[in-house]
């Protein structure tokens, strides 16, 4: 079954490539969706795919890429109404 969850990253996750690796990792998982830094300082990721797709990103989003330190992943259902046809970065 298809799902779209919001993530909403906490910590040091800007300026240390989180943007360019979570794209890299959610490809290769062949989601579709985005992802954001936002001006609080943390980053949003909108994904979209089957329940193991996004499990293995949610495990993924906790960790991050080795420059990065995760404190706090929020995650919610995505109730926007956008449609997604690939991953992309936004700026």
């Amino acid at each position: 079954m298809m799902k779209k969850r919001q993530f909403t990253i906490y910590g040091r996750v800007q300026g240390v490539g989180f943007r360019f690796y979570t794209a890299q990792f959610a490809r290769k998982l062949l989601l579709c969706g985005s992802v954001k830094n936002l001006s609080d300082g943390s980053v949003l990721v909108i994904a979209q795919g089957v329940t193991e797709q996004i499990d293995s990103l949610r495990q993924w989003l906790q960790q991050g890429p080795p420059t990065a330190k995760v404190e706090r992943v929020i995650e919610q259902d995505y109730l926007g109404e956008r449609h997604f046809s690939e991953f992309s970065i936004e700026r």
